[in-house]
């Protein structure tokens, strides 16, 4: 009874057994058998805890670039950004009153009762 419950806190410190039971490549059963005759410290483990090591490194890496960005910097960047959509829209929106305007100047119905070059 002592080696199942040194197991299931083992389990409890090492949460990255639950994706490989989950995913189909191990069992509790075989984690428990090898728990059994390598205990905790051995190189059998390798295998299944190095991706909880490879995944809270890149959560920390994250946390480091999240950490070290120029807010400032990018806040800067967003209202250039900004202005630059704005200056565009209204130059967008004056060719198009630009175009409907001389097309309504340009257009000058002919009287019905003149024909051409009266």
């Amino acid at each position: 009874m002592e080696t199942k419950e040194k197991f299931k806190d083992f389990v409890k410190n090492n949460p990255i057994l639950l994706k490989h039971v989950q995913s189909g490549k191990m069992t509790w059963q075989r984690f428990y058998e090898m728990y059994d005759m390598y205990g905790e410290d051995n190189n059998a483990w390798r295998e299944y805890l190095t991706d909880n090591a490879a995944t809270a490194g890149a959560t920390l890496g994250l946390f480091d670039f999240i950490k070290n960005l120029d807010l400032d910097s990018i806040q800067t960047g967003v209202n250039s950004m900004q202005r630059v959509v704005s200056l565009l829209q209204d130059m967008a929106n004056k060719n198009s009153d630009k175009n409907t305007n001389t097309n309504r100047e340009e257009y000058k119905p002919r009287p019905l009762y003149k024909h051409f070059e009266d």
